[in-house]
């Protein structure tokens, strides 16, 4: 049989098989040892009776005439006769026998002591000289059926106590076992990016160095992390200034040349070095989405934050591309609205980026902290929309995007306990692109 996958199950399982194993050894053993004193305690009974039973037989063969026949020793009252004897002379003539016994049931005389038929236990006595033989017969069903009731007697409490120590082990496993669904449940807990140390002091000691050992490794793992993000922050910050000058060098070297070929160029240089300012700008943003605190002590409505963002990408798309609709009652939420404006920046930039040209981006926010930018646009095959959300992804190999927008929102989705859903074509319609992001909101809070 194969064992449970459950380590509570099987140690259950094999505790309570070997207490049932020993159970029944300890019982037949019992059985077996007290059938044996039974036997003794019954001849001893069967020899007792013998010999009380003999003088009065003496008594009786001597005190009759010796012409009289047998004679049958009436009952005093109704009852059951367990043990029945039977007195006979020397030439082997019955002279006596108890009230139920029958004459066929005595064997012929062995001598004194015990025998035994298929159906009896006998003891034999005799006295003056072999002239009374008594012979004293106990059925062997009476003996069978006493041991049978101890047998009962030892194995029905088996019935009843055997559940019971088994569901009282399952409890005692199951309570010693607590502290490892405890951690186990602490560790599950943990979010995709909570690299932090599972607490496991009350864990039992041979549990125990695993905990050590994954806490070990949790412990490694968020240092490694650690360092990554403060390597692709720190680059990418240092990187801002040296980029800011290059890119000045680059428009003074346009306004100062004549030659169109060269202002051509510096254009070029002007257009790849303000790519990698924001290419710098979105990697400090990952560090952030993946390292920094996202969530607040205090909730603040969102939607102040969604109309200035709108306003300052309007001004530099042009009026009526951003159409923004926001609920009449404010959206409380204690997600940092730093980080909300890194979410609703990125959506909608990649809305006007990978948009129709001339054709308004959708955004709406709900009162249930729904965020949903849509955009015109040709269907995104199925097979590239599963990939958006992978770093350096881009819908189109000819946009000029970094490829980390939708990557850094859904990394702060997971961390934040929302859901980033994309959809193409857009919800109703036959075409277009429609990313939703689910954020936290906290019911009647205030700002």
């Amino acid at each position: 049989m194969k064992m449970p996958s459950s380590l509570q199950w099987r140690l259950a399982l094999s505790l309570g098989a070997l207490l049932t194993v020993l159970w029944l050894g300890a019982a037949w053993g019992t059985a077996v040892l007290a059938r044996q004193a039974i036997e003794e305690v019954f001849d001893a009974a069967l020899q007792e009776t013998a010999q009380r039973i003999l003088p009065l037989a003496v008594a009786d063969v001597l005190g009759r005439d010796e012409a009289d026949p047998t004679q049958r020793l009436a009952q005093s009252r109704e009852h059951d006769e367990i043990l029945s004897y039977a007195v006979h002379d020397a030439q082997g003539r019955l002279l006596l026998l108890s009230h139920d016994a029958d004459p066929a049931t005595f064997p012929p005389w062995r001598g004194v002591g015990f025998s035994q038929s298929a159906t009896h236990r006998f003891y034999s006595e005799e006295a003056l000289q072999g002239s009374v033989r008594l012979t004293v017969a106990e059925p062997l069903a009476h003996r069978a059926g006493v041991g049978r009731e101890i047998q009962m007697g030892l194995g029905l409490p088996l019935v009843i106590f055997l559940p019971v120590a088994l569901g009282a082990i399952v409890l005692g496993v199951r309570a010693s076992l607590a502290p490892m669904r405890r951690f186990r449940e602490r560790l599950a807990a943990r979010g995709a990016r909570d690299l932090s140390l599972v607490p496991a002091d009350d864990l039992p000691t041979e549990i125990a160095p695993v905990a050590e050992t994954l806490n070990d490794l949790l412990g490694r793992l968020a240092a490694a992390f650690e360092a990554e993000r403060s390597f692709a922050a720190n680059a990418a910050h240092e990187l801002r200034t040296p980029l800011a000058g290059a890119i000045a060098q680059a428009q003074r070297l346009q306004s100062e040349t004549s030659d169109p070929a060269a202002k051509g160029r510096a254009g070029d240089i002007e257009a790849t070095l303000k790519r990698l300012t924001r290419l710098s700008e979105r990697l400090m943003q990952l560090a952030r989405a993946e390292g920094g605190r996202l969530r607040l002590d205090h909730a603040s409505d969102l939607r102040p934050v969604a109309r200035i963002l709108t306003d300052e990408l309007s001004r530099m798309t042009g009026a009526g591309r951003i159409a923004l609709v926001l609920p009449t009652d404010p959206v409380m939420s204690d997600l940092d609205p730093d980080v909300f404006a890194i979410l609703y920046r990125n959506l909608v930039e990649n809305a006007l980026r990978h948009g129709a040209d001339g054709e308004p981006v959708q955004v709406s926010l709900s009162s249930e902290g729904v965020l949903t930018v849509a955009n015109e646009g040709p269907v995104v095959p199925s097979e590239v929309l599963s990939r958006l959300m992978d770093r350096f992804e881009r819908a189109g190999r000819h946009t000029d995007g970094s490829g980390l927008g939708l990557a850094i929102v859904h990394a702060v989705a997971q961390r934040i306990g929302g859901a980033l859903v994309l959809k193409s074509p857009r919800t109703g319609q036959d075409a277009g692109f429609e990313a939703s992001l689910t954020m936290p909101i906290v019911k009647g809070g205030k700002g």
